[in-house]
């Protein structure tokens, strides 16, 4: 019974007819759904394979937090007397630990969301082998976007707390430590666009900074929103460290990632980041398929005639 049910999940009820055009769907949240139940199985084999280059990633922040639970709390269950001192030193050995962790995923993330890509938006692509050819064609400028990610969060915070420190004797110096914050904000809602982007479009680099940081901008709420949303799963695990030993929540965080939660990350990414270069990008290109995966009126030898100016 239940291996029926999964058959079933998988590959849909038999005696159906053939996916017609009528059949897909109408709207985004219907591809969503549609394309996740479709690609979920292969979306946990991808994060097997993207795992594996955020290891070092995981292992840094499980050590950091579990010294965290750890060194500021006494035998007593009491917050020792240096804890504000002793968690700023953690934090900052953590973060510059990062670093190379953060800098060597760039390699790899192109791939991920050139696979990502094609399956949110109901089109073929093997796991390993367009993945390969991805890397392949985007690594360079994947390694410079993870580089600028992994510097940015040391430099935010150090910045932070030495223009904290300034201000209280000026208050002029808020306004520099204000700004370092801004920037990391708006990094951390730029990047959501840049791999993306790097996958779908043959941009240099510059261009492919400027139209994620204006994409960002333009649309503001749902890139916070997006950002926050794969949060999710942390804040969840940090709420429930208060109520349970916080070893089993950082066990929990740790097996959803490992089998699934980088990959429908990418994929909530890519499903997203497909409707706005509908809007913003592929309806102000000659030729440019914009829907896809969805019903619309174009028939479909109509799409097969046009060019698709996009990166293969």
């Amino acid at each position: 019974m239940f291996g029926k049910f999964m058959h079933n999940y998988y590959y849909g009820k038999s005696g159906k007819g053939d996916y017609t055009k009528e059949d897909l769907p109408t709207t985004r949240w219907q591809l969503f759904w549609e394309m996740l139940r479709v690609r979920l199985s292969n979306l946990c084999r991808l994060n097997l394979m993207y795992m594996v280059i955020w290891l070092p990633a995981i292992i840094v922040l499980m050590i950091g937090a579990t010294s965290i639970f750890t060194s500021l709390i006494g035998e007593d269950g009491a917050i020792v007397e240096n804890a504000p001192a002793l968690l700023q030193s953690i934090i900052q050995l953590t973060l510059i630990l990062l670093i190379p962790c953060i800098f060597i995923t760039g390699i790899a993330t192109p791939g991920v969301a050139y696979v990502t890509r094609n399956w949110s938006r109901d089109e073929h692509a093997f796991i390993w082998s367009d993945f390969k050819d991805a890397v392949k064609a985007n690594w360079k400028q994947g390694l410079v976007v993870s580089l600028v990610t992994s510097i940015l969060p040391l430099a935010v915070y150090t910045g932070w707390g030495v223009y904290g420190d300034m201000a209280e004797n000026s208050a002029v110096m808020l306004v520099p430590q204000v700004l370092v914050l801004m920037v990391g904000l708006l990094w951390s809602l730029a990047v959501t666009y840049m791999y993306p982007l790097m996958v779908s479009y043959e941009l240099k680099l510059k261009d492919l900074m400027r139209n994620a940081f204006l994409l960002a901008v333009a649309r503001l709420p749902m890139s916070v929103g997006i950002r926050l949303l794969h949060c999710v799963p942390v804040l969840i695990a940090v709420g429930l460290a208060f109520l349970v030993n916080p070893i089993y929540c950082m066990m929990g965080l740790f097996f959803y990632y490992a089998l699934f939660g980088f990959a429908f990350s990418r994929f909530i990414t890519a499903s997203y980041t497909n409707a706005v270069f509908d809007k913003y990008i592929n309806s102000q290109i000659a030729g440019a398929v914009v829907n896809r995966g969805m019903n619309t009126e174009v028939d479909d030898e109509e799409d097969n005639e046009e060019e698709d100016p996009e990166q293969e």
